[in-house]
């Protein structure tokens, strides 16, 4: 026994199609994507947070040339290019893709290209917060906390009164 909590079998399943998502984007990225300018050989593939939601699957594919929240299109969705749903931290629009033996996906660009990531774990820890804003409820007490501004607002009159130097006990 290792100690963890035991994986959800929805959760498994969509860990085991976002491996399945990334062993295609490994296919492309070898096949037609590494001698192109926006290739960026410090990164890789990688299926980042993939799990279930609201009756499908949700995760951050992380590649060498993007960075997408992607899912299986839905059904429903099979005659458009674009899709909206609905998360906890708001509405997304999605674009409609075929990837190999995948089929239809649906995707959302997060990054492109990735030259601003050094290494993977920095592309992986920033796909994961990601995903973490991206479930967080825009109504939240931790999202609201998140939108306010570190500082307020330097006030003319509380300048000028010198309210705003610091005090050191």
């Amino acid at each position: 026994m290792t100690g963890s909590a035991p994986v959800p079998a929805a959760d498994a399943d969509a860990a085991a199609w976002g491996e399945l998502l990334a062993g295609s984007y490994r296919e492309i990225g070898e096949r037609a994507m590494r001698d192109l300018p926006i290739y960026n050989e410090a990164l890789g593939v990688e299926a980042v947070g993939f799990r279930s939601f609201n009756d499908t699957i949700v995760g951050i594919m992380v590649t060498p040339w993007f960075m997408n929240v992607v899912m299986p299109a839905r059904a429903a969705a099979q005659a458009t290019s674009t899709l909206r749903i609905r998360f906890p931290a708001g509405d997304i629009e999605f674009t409609l893709s075929e990837v190999g033996h995948m089929g239809r996906i649906a995707s959302c660009s997060l990054f492109s290209p990735m030259f601003q990531f050094a290494d993977m774990a920095a592309a992986r820890a920033t796909a994961e917060a990601a995903l973490t804003e991206l479930m967080l409820p825009a109504d939240s007490e931790e999202a609201v906390r998140r939108r306010e501004p570190a500082t307020s607002p330097i006030d003319r009159r509380n300048f000028l009164r010198g309210a705003l130097t610091e005090r050191r006990g």
